[in-house]
Order: C-alpha cells, then structure tokens, then sequence
C-alpha cells in the first residue's frame, strides 16, 4: 500500500523500506518532566565531601578517613605509604617532631637508611615544614631533596627507605586562615 506523496518502489523496481510520515516539529525545550528530572539529581558538595574524595582516590582508608576528620587543628598525620611499617601512623601535635632511628626519636624509624636525627616535623600556626637535620640520605619533599619545606596535604615526605603523606587537619584545610 502506497502513502501518499512517495513511491514504495525505487528505480530499478524493487520495494523501497516502509518510511514512516514525519513526526511532529520538536520543539529546542525538554519536556516538564525531563527538567524535573534533572534539578532532582543535581547535587552541591561542600569542601568536606571533596576532601574525602580526594582521600579516597589518593587510597585512604575509611579507618584513615575517620582519623583524619578527628583531628583537631592544629595538627596532622603522617602515613607510611612505603617502606617497613607501611600504614604506621604519626600524629603532629607538637611544635617540634624529631623523625629518625634514634630510639627516642619522637617518630622511630627503624633502617639503617635513616639517620639517627633525620628530619624535624615544624608547626608554624596550623602549617607544618620538614625540615632536615643534615642526615646522610637527605630528606624529600614530592620527590625533590630539601633542606626546608613547607608541607602540603598529600604531600610526600621520604625519609630514608620511608615514604610518608602528610595530611593537614581537616578544619584547617576549610579554614580562611589556613588558606
């Protein structure tokens, strides 16, 4: 059965494909209903929600997440990510933390690639710095050797065989002071 305005056949006689008539002009505007939908599924972080997505791509666990959002300000925590101890964790509470393998070194690393008074963890407000003690390896700062400096959350320090990522208390990465 032919439509009218077309030919079901084409040229050399064959049956052209069933065309269906044109639908009706859409209009450039979604429909009610799609709108409604999509202000229902928009969504508005605030800077705690990415801080913890951050944590979780950087592969913090849910027990380091929660550590973390318990610390005063004021403070921060160092993570072995490599090295003997890998998932120790550190608290910087104080002004000063001496890192090294001295057995009273207020963070004990224990190799022989540390040295005895490697490095000082400084608090200056609620910002931290490395600094290094003249150990014989050297301390690093994301992969670059460092006399002082000045930590950032995510940071890297190597001590030695040791890799540590260093994380700000979470009230003091949202506070206007600390940015």
């Amino acid at each position: 059965m032919a439509d009218a305005g077309f030919d079901d056949r084409t040229d050399d006689g064959r049956e052209r494909a069933s065309k269906e008539p044109d639908a009706a002009p859409q209009s450039s505007e979604p429909p009610a209903d799609t709108v409604a939908r999509d202000n229902e599924t928009t969504a508005t972080f605030n800077h705690d929600f990415g801080a913890l997505l951050s944590a979780m791509e950087a592969g913090v666990s849910t027990e380091e997440q929660e550590a973390l959002r318990a610390l005063p300000s004021g403070s921060a925590l160092l993570i072995v990510r490599r090295g003997p101890n890998v998932g120790a964790r550190f608290l910087l509470d104080a002004d000063v933390t001496t890192a090294g393998r001295h057995p009273d070194a207020d963070i004990f690393l224990d190799d022989v690639t540390v040295s005895r008074k490697h490095a000082d963890f400084v608090r200056v407000g609620t910002k931290f710095e490395v600094r290094d003690l003249g150990s014989l390896n050297g301390t690093y700062y994301n992969g670059q050797r460092v006399d002082s400096a000045t930590l950032v959350d995510g940071g890297e320090v190597q001590v030695g065989k040791y890799r540590l990522t260093f994380y700000a208390s979470r009230l003091d990465l949202t506070s206007p002071a600390a940015r």
